[in-house]
């Protein structure tokens, strides 16, 4: 039987129908049958202290049923590149194999004040670079739906396992895909939120090329709701943090979505695309329109986004990396050290263009808004591929100059802070699952996830893998 959601799980707990207990234990149970196969977990505390902490909630629930936090008692994993004071925390680099932070991230704060229980840490690749999850400590984390291939990354341990039913919600964090992209490749949802949502601490760059930002992935939407509404709200060691009402996101995700405009496209008028990718998102377009929206073939010229993307990611790289370069260079994979080494030789000149063009895309975008409330296209340019295979090379014979280019259609939305979602949409002839990306309005956010809602319902996708 599928295991509970989220939500389902939270009533249960309140009507005594299950404990908090007796909750770890199952959590405990389905980790220790699944994990060895699919390697998302990487880091697990140990079995006594877990179940010492979900007595410790059964006695909050007991004492202070009024005023609990939204996920007390649900266990979760926080990915291995978010800072969990008493935890290890490698970031996936031998550099960084025995680390231990004295403190938690802003997110690991908001998920402990919610009451979760946090039992370990999910998969990354090295320092969260690269849409493929493997790393020299841990190792590669295996796709559920078919265990040769690839999760996606860098959120692919918490995208694993949410689908293998190990964990009902996760943390991630997308700078370009990286909760977009494992979502799609696993079946779950992964929601990349507004720039600022989600407040970001610490970080080595809060002002300029902001790009990256933590998010909510889980089964299904109104589970990444509801984790959304613990992670959201003003702090100000955030200076782009936004005032946000975390009860809004924990209300019901129905909406009336008549006559709205919703534009599609297969690959931003210039990506190449695995064709079978394009046609299962594109079978979803009749149900948008049954759902009594109105979809058009229409997408704002992005043309000069990817450019953009990676000069200013790339500066950020150089900025966290450089002198972690200097000295540990023999502990750095190749990939890592040619962004850091691309920001070092960029020039004011270059990140100025850079700005520039992104300013100007995103007025265009403004513009597009006007008249379509989303944009919706593919997740993803290719299904999940080898594990083995570190990057795609090739799309449809047209090779690729980069790591990064298999994954721009993730990138160039990333680009503009706007909240993107991805949603199982359907399955290759191989049986891999597919997602379909949802982009909204400037801190549209909640309209991203009630219409991710209307077309999960009307799409009834069955995402259990078969490893389960």
């Amino acid at each position: 039987m599928p295991a509970l959601s989220a939500a389902e799980t939270l009533i249960a707990l309140d009507e005594k129908r299950m404990s908090c207990k007796e909750l770890m234990s199952e959590t405990l149970s389905q980790i220790h049958r699944i994990n060895s196969s699919v390697n998302a977990i990487c880091t697990l505390i140990n079995k006594e202290e877990a179940l010492r902490l979900a007595d410790q909630a059964d006695v909050e629930r007991a004492q202070r049923k009024n005023d609990l936090g939204p996920l007390h008692g649900l266990p979760i994993a926080v990915k291995d590149s978010a800072a969990t004071k008493g935890i290890r925390t490698t970031l996936g680099s031998p550099i960084f194999a025995d680390h231990i932070p004295q403190h938690d991230g802003l997110v690991v704060e908001r998920i402990k004040s919610s009451g979760a229980i946090i039992i370990g840490k999910t998969n990354i690749p090295e320092f969260a670079t690269g849409c493929n999850t493997f790393n020299p400590i841990f190792g590669a984390t295996r796709n559920p739906w078919d265990l040769t291939k690839t999760v996606g990354g860098s959120s692919g341990g918490a995208a694993a396992a949410l689908s293998t039913e190990m964990l009902c919600i996760a943390d991630g964090s997308d700078m370009g895909g990286s909760l977009r992209n494992p979502a799609a490749f696993c079946g779950v949802v992964g929601f990349r939120p507004s720039i600022g949502r989600i407040p970001l601490w610490p970080t080595e760059m809060a002002w300029h090329a902001r790009l990256a930002t933590e998010g909510p992935m889980a089964r299904n939407v109104t589970d990444c709701a509801l984790l959304l509404s613990a992670l959201v709200g003003f702090d100000p060691r955030d200076p782009l943090a936004i005032q946000s009402n975390p009860e809004i996101f924990r209300k019901p995700l129905e909406r009336d979505f008549s006559n709205l405009k919703v534009g599609w496209t297969p690959d931003l008028g210039m990506l190449p695309m695995e064709n079978e990718i394009v046609s299962v998102c594109e079978a979803t377009l009749p149900i948008w329109e049954e759902c009594n929206l109105k979809v058009v073939a229409r997408a704002p010229d992005l043309s000069e986004a990817m450019n953009a993307f990676k000069v200013l990611r790339a500066s950020y790289f150089a900025q966290f990396g450089g002198a972690l370069l200097e000295k540990h260079r023999d502990q750095m994979k190749e990939t890592v050290i040619e962004n850091i080494e691309a920001g070092l030789s960029l020039t004011s000149k270059d990140v100025a263009q850079a700005d520039a063009a992104r300013t100007e895309m995103y007025a265009a975008l403004i513009e597009f808004f006007k008249e379509h409330e989303f944009l919706i296209l593919p997740s993803t340019q290719v299904s999940p591929f080898n594990v083995e295979q570190e990057w795609v090379h090739e799309i449809n014979g047209q090779k690729l100059n980069s790591y990064l280019d298999w994954m721009s259609i993730c990138c160039i939305i990333s680009l503009f802070g706007l909240p993107a979602l991805s949603l199982p949409c359907g399955f290759t002839s191989k049986g891999l699952p597919v997602g379909l990306q949802i982009v909204g309005k400037p801190q549209g956010d909640l309209d991203v996830l009630r219409v991710a809602y209307t077309m999960e319902r009307a799409l009834k996708i069955d995402t259990r893998p078969p490893i389960l």
